[in-house]
């Protein structure tokens, strides 16, 4: 258990410290939608303390290290692209308002902090599979299916945000609503993708114990994808947009379907 507080305890001291490098960024270039790009970055640190402060499984410690470095640099790399030459997200421009404006104690607690806090809970199953093992017998068999899922998660993910950037590059489509590739057969293939990725990770933290006692992560993550900070708050701004109700009607909110004719 002590080796626990000691993983848990240096993934919470890196979680501030990228925070605190990315609040400053933030405010000298004006804008704190940089946090999303510390999003994979923080999570990404916090696999590597896990990988270098854990005495483990060391086979699974690697592996979450590599499924979370590879999936939260993309992710990073994804946002920073999406954010460059861009003003402020309206969300932050309403949370702020809605807390009495910018003021530093302000963005600090309500936008830095949070994420920091929500990288710590979500990491856990990492955390805790850094100082738990060995695996062995039949719960390889959870550790590969939630492989599985992570990688294709990853695909799906990586896939969908290439669709939408691609799509959008194209003049022609300003305005348009995309529903084509992955797009046609649900509303958000990147966040879908998101949560299976976390699923996987929980699936491979499970294998042994106490790991399938932390789906509280998955469970917080998809939450976040579907109703906090994502899907459902991307559609309330997208509502007015023409041929976005249509868009609804005939094509899967999060999970991929089939559209309807």
């Amino acid at each position: 258990m002590s080796d626990f507080f000691y993983v848990a305890a240096l993934s919470a001291a890196v979680l501030a410290l990228v925070q605190a490098v990315t609040y400053l960024v933030g405010r000298r270039i004006g804008r704190y939608n940089v946090v999303d790009v510390a999003w994979g970055v923080g999570l990404v640190a916090v696999a590597l303390v896990a990988l270098v402060a854990g005495d483990g499984d060391l086979t699974r410690r690697i592996l979450l290290a590599a499924i979370v470095s590879v999936w939260g640099l993309r992710l990073s790399w994804h946002m920073w692209l999406k954010s460059a030459g861009a003003g402020e997200d309206p969300r932050y421009v309403a949370l702020l308002e809605r807390h009495g404006g910018a003021r530093p104690v302000t963005v600090i607690t309500r936008i830095f902090l949070t994420q920091a806090l929500a990288q710590w809970v979500i990491s856990l199953p990492v955390q805790v599979a850094a100082v738990s093992g060995p695996v062995s017998g039949v719960s390889w068999l959870l550790v590969a299916i939630g492989t599985a899922l992570s990688v294709t998660g990853f695909v799906v993910e990586a896939t969908g945000d290439w669709q939408l950037r691609r799509f959008k590059s194209d003049p022609r489509n300003r305005g348009v609503v995309m529903d084509r590739g992955l797009w046609a057969w649900t509303r958000h293939p990147n966040y879908f993708g998101d949560a299976c990725v976390w699923w996987g990770i929980y699936g491979i933290s499970a294998a042994t114990w106490p790991g399938v006692l932390m789906i509280v992560s998955p469970v917080l993550m998809t939450y976040f994808l579907v109703v906090g900070t994502g899907a459902r708050l991307l559609e309330q701004h997208m509502a007015d947009r023409p041929g976005f109700a249509e868009y609804q009607r005939r094509t899967s909110f999060f999970i991929p379907w089939p559209p309807k004719v």
